[in-house]
């Protein structure tokens, strides 16, 4: 009879030592779980970090865009204020030019010998030759000017004041003094006419 209570407490020793079956099933599901919970951080936790790894990238790229754009677009504001005032400059320079040319053109284009006087031929001939000698300095200034201040000149220059035509006798063509030889011999030729007009009257007479 002794040995039955011995038998019934290894029993419940048995029994508090070792787990069921369904508390050891919690126990696997439990892990899982916690398994499944930690793969999640984990995949949140790698998800978070490729993000902070990618706004960081985008942050350096960022201030490396920032740094290089801000070098360039301030010397290109140099640089293009720079070329603004010299444009502005020459663009002064053109507009005095065009107005001095369009001056003297005028005047030089109002030279008529028809017009003049036979009696002040020597004067009205004096002061046409200054009109064409003050526009000839004018124009050579000018241009000067103007080449001085253009970089590309040689592409599309102003013809030189002295052209090929002038010949060294004063800087004139041939056809300028042709012209100037018929406007002095004209009042002749034609004080010739009338007087053989009157002696063939007269003589008719």
């Amino acid at each position: 009879m002794a040995e039955k209570p011995r038998s019934i407490e290894q029993m419940l020793e048995l029994t508090e030592e070792t787990p069921s079956a369904e508390h050891l099933d919690d126990q696997v599901q439990k892990a899982q779980e916690q398994l499944l919970q930690l793969k999640r951080q984990q995949e949140q936790i790698e998800k978070q970090k490729r993000e902070l790894e990618e706004l960081s990238r985008r942050q350096d790229e960022l201030e490396q865009g920032r740094g290089e754009m801000t070098d360039k677009l301030t010397r290109a504001l140099v640089v293009l204020e720079r070329e603004a005032y010299n444009a502005q400059s020459r663009l002064e320079q053109i507009r005095v030019a065009r107005e001095s040319f369009a001056q003297h053109l005028e005047l030089v284009e109002a030279i008529d010998p028809r017009n003049w006087n036979p009696s002040d031929l020597h004067k009205e001939l004096s002061r046409a030759l200054s009109t064409v000698d003050d526009a000839r300095t004018e124009y050579a200034e000018q241009r000067s000017r103007l080449q001085a201040t253009d970089q590309n000149a040689g592409e599309a220059s102003l013809p030189d004041a002295v052209g090929d035509s002038y010949s060294v006798n004063g800087g004139r063509s041939f056809s300028q003094w042709l012209q100037i030889g018929i406007a002095l011999t004209l009042p002749l030729i034609i004080f010739g006419v009338i007087a053989l007009a009157v002696f063939f009257w007269m003589a008719s007479r």
